[in-house]
């Protein structure tokens, strides 16, 4: 009998680190931005627009920021990434559309993102001190964090054929689902 392969092969979950992927938490990376204000405060300081298929300047930015955590090296890798996630993030930001916000950006506008990036991390720094929690074994930016209880999240894609609607590949172009866990 023949090796079985395609969907039909049975595959075996191992923890040998293969097969893991880096954006299963790109939802939390893009929720932290809007939760900390980040995401509402950099709206102001970037070039605003009216009519039909304008995008908030500060969304683009947001999630142009998470493609490159994702590993983005470029825009056209920035706008598939966003495509593989339009269902979290919604509408995809076109390459175009991420080119002219970055066009926008002069040294003024570098200078209040830097302002706006500033008074965000105060605030996270602020809610994180008055937190009687902490990482006793960690310092970030010179100050100890200490009795924190850590979650340690992470996914591996687990393969899977689909020919069901609206099924689309991976970023690494496999078919499967990539469940948290914790």
């Amino acid at each position: 009998m023949s090796e079985p392969t395609g969907w039909d092969r049975r595959l075996s979950v191992v923890a040998d680190g293969k097969g893991l992927i880096g954006h299963a938490g790109a939802v939390l990376l893009r929720r932290l931005a809007d939760r900390t204000g980040l995401t509402s405060a950099l709206a102001p300081v970037l070039p605003a627009g009216t009519g039909a298929g304008w995008r908030d300047r500060a969304v683009v930015v947001v999630q142009l920021a998470v493609a490159i955590v994702l590993g983005a090296a470029n825009l056209s890798d920035a706008e598939q990434l966003q495509a593989h996630h339009q269902g979290l993030f919604g509408a995809t930001v076109s390459d175009s559309t991420t080119r002219r916000t970055l066009a926008a950006m002069d040294a003024e506008v570098l200078a209040k993102i830097a302002r706006v990036r500033a008074r965000v991390r105060r605030h996270v720094w602020s809610l994180l001190h008055l937190r009687p929690g902490g990482f006793p074994w960690l310092t970030i930016a010179g100050k100890h964090l200490h009795r924190w209880v850590v979650i340690d999240m992470d996914a591996t894609i687990i393969t899977a054929a689909s020919k069901k609607q609206g099924a689309a590949a991976t970023w690494k172009k496999s078919f499967g689902f990539h469940p948290l866990a914790a």
